[in-house]
């Protein structure tokens, strides 16, 4: 899906200015929404994160780029400031959420669609365990989301 969703993007050709106002949620009116999907395959990856996350920006965002990019969100690869690709963006994330739902629907899975920083903040750090009973650092930080359903509207 995340193959398809870049090749669409790619073959409407936005402009991307490098600004990071994509990621930088509350100072530019957005808020980035993802499916609990795209939130497992996020944290499965992802870099350790300071908790609890805000909704003003993301935490994956480091000197203005992207330290979670190849497990980025849909919304992360779809959305651009560019308004000439505005119209085009809302086709391409609706086809990209009917697919995810129609996942959904197929495995009889939910469906959970939040923050960003819901999903971060509901994940729980896990540490594997440590090798040496003397050893004086610690694995890399791991998350997993709790299974929990989806909430009632």
């Amino acid at each position: 899906m995340y193959a398809d969703a870049d090749a669409a993007v790619r073959a409407a050709g936005p402009r991307c200015e490098a600004s990071g106002k994509c990621c930088r949620f509350t100072e530019y009116g957005h808020t980035l929404f993802i499916s609990h999907f795209e939130a497992e395959i996020l944290l499965e990856s992802a870099p350790a994160y300071t908790q609890p996350v805000t909704r003003d920006g993301c935490p994956f965002q480091v000197s203005g780029l992207c330290t979670a990019r190849d497990a980025r969100p849909l919304g992360c690869r779809i959305y651009f400031c560019d308004p000439a690709y505005a119209d085009r963006m809302v086709e391409i994330t609706e086809l990209a959420i009917a697919r995810l739902k129609a996942i959904a629907n197929e495995h009889d899975a939910g469906w959970n669609y939040s923050p960003l920083h819901h999903f971060l903040n509901a994940a729980v750090r896990e540490r594997p365990a440590v090798s040496a009973p003397d050893s004086m650092t610690l694995p890399d930080a791991r998350h997993a989301l709790p299974l929990v359903p989806p909430p009632t509207i």
